[in-house]
């Protein structure tokens, strides 16, 4: 880039520095007051003082604590966990704050970077600035904004390197599954080769390493399949209202979760999986009859397949939103994406989503008139944005608006922008 065009970016850059410092402050001050603060519930933290240190004193013995009801997780997510022992004199909660902060500033500087890029714009690091506090402080109580680094790092690094790409979607689905999404958007031909061989090989690898360094990596398994109806998925917002209706059903704590238990909960999650496999024949179709891709395709399909999956889930817990934030992002730094309209949407769920946990969590558990038509709104959000991101995938990738090629495009590989 020419000196004058960075002197000329200086000034934008400042105020989305000077933004990202007060609200991570703002949210590292309402993790400090936690219990204190007038947030109904509170207690945003406890996952991480109680739950994630128990399991990094079974970690660090080598093996994964796979007779916990409550350890869910791919191997992968082993080694972040561990990872707040690099930092000596911080206690775990510390040192494990510390880094997600630190991840999260990554993010932004990933984004900007690729913002400040010709042809490019900051409205991707500007998203994800101002909206992740949306969410209070929960980012930096959960290991979410770790994973969403590997996967907004894996699609910002296509353009230049398809194998670098599928390495960093292998190691975000080795920790939390989902970002194996975002290759669902690589064009046809060379570039899909290259990235999908790389996932592939990566994943085998370091699935043999953690498997040569730690006892019962697969343990999971176990209990992923155990998981039931959480409250706050669309599946739970129906047993919701059906409580009303006279519905006999409980809300109970079980794996982890708040989840409704009694009649008609396992059609529920049958329907809920039902839908799952239907959303990947739809994303597998438009992969099979798009014939056109623009540089910000692999972005705009990678936000698609994770905003489905995520409505269409047993689960639609609150730092889901930071997965979605992320991908909305990186689709925000191209100036072709398609998925403008699906980012409010999404930002507003966030702010949706921090009502119902932890500012009203007890209205959502009790199933209130309150709660019930909370969880409606946010899930609405949801499936409203899966809807819309979807149908704009499917209409750009089948009859694409005429235009002339964006400056950004000649960083891509040539089957990025080719018509076949």
């Amino acid at each position: 880039m020419k000196p004058h065009t960075k002197s000329w970016m200086k000034p934008r850059l400042l105020p989305l520095a000077v933004a990202w410092l007060t609200t991570r402050a703002l949210m590292l001050s309402l993790l400090a007051w936690d219990d204190r603060v007038p947030l109904d519930i509170g207690g945003v933290g406890r996952e991480v003082h109680v739950l994630y240190a128990r399991w990094y004193g079974v970690l660090v013995h080598g093996t994964f604590p796979s007779d916990d009801r409550l350890w869910q997780y791919p191997p992968g997510a082993g080694p972040v966990l561990l990872s707040p022992g690099l930092l000596p004199g911080l206690t775990y909660f510390q040192a494990f704050v510390a880094l997600t902060l630190a991840t999260d500033a990554l993010v932004t500087v990933v984004l900007t970077r690729a913002g400040t890029r010709t042809g490019r714009s900051l409205r991707g690091a500007a998203l994800w600035t101002a909206a992740l506090p949306l969410l209070l402080h929960i980012p930096l109580a959960r290991y979410d904004v770790q994973v969403t680094a590997l996967a907004v790092i894996s699609l910002l690094t296509f353009s230049r390197s398809p194998r670098a790409c599928g390495a960093f979607a292998a190691l975000g689905a080795l920790v939390k599954v989902w970002p194996a999404l975002v290759l669902i958007g690589t064009p046809r031909g060379r570039t899909t080769r290259q990235a999908w061989t790389s996932a592939a090989v990566t994943a085998g690898a370091l699935l043999l390493a953690l498997a040569a360094l730690f006892r019962d990596p697969f343990g999971f398994l176990r209990q992923q399949s155990g998981r039931g109806v959480q409250i706050e998925s669309l599946g739970g917002t129906f047993l919701s209202f059906a409580h009303h209706a006279g519905w006999p059903g409980r809300v109970r704590y079980r794996y982890g979760a708040m989840e409704f238990t009694g009649p008609y909960v396992t059609t529920i999650a049958a329907a809920s999986l039902a839908l799952t496999v239907a959303a990947f024949g739809a994303l597998l179709l438009w992969r099979l009859r798009a014939r056109h891709w623009t540089p910000a395709t692999p972005y705009d399909a990678a936000l698609s397949a994770v905003l489905l999956f995520t409505v269409t889930s047993r689960v639609i817990s609150p730092q889901y939103l930071v997965w979605l934030l992320g991908l909305a992002a990186v689709c925000l730094t191209s100036r072709h994406t398609t998925q403008r309209p699906v980012a409010v949407l999404i930002a507003v769920a966030a702010a949706a989503s921090a009502l119902a946990y932890p500012v009203l969590y007890e209205d959502v558990m009790d199933c209130t008139w309150t709660g019930s038509l909370l969880m409606l709104v946010r899930n609405g959000l949801l499936v409203a944005a899966a809807a819309l991101s979807f149908r704009r995938l499917w209409t750009a990738g089948i009859r694409p608006a005429r235009r002339e090629p964006s400056p950004d495009s000649r960083h891509l590989p040539h089957e990025t922008v080719s018509t076949s």
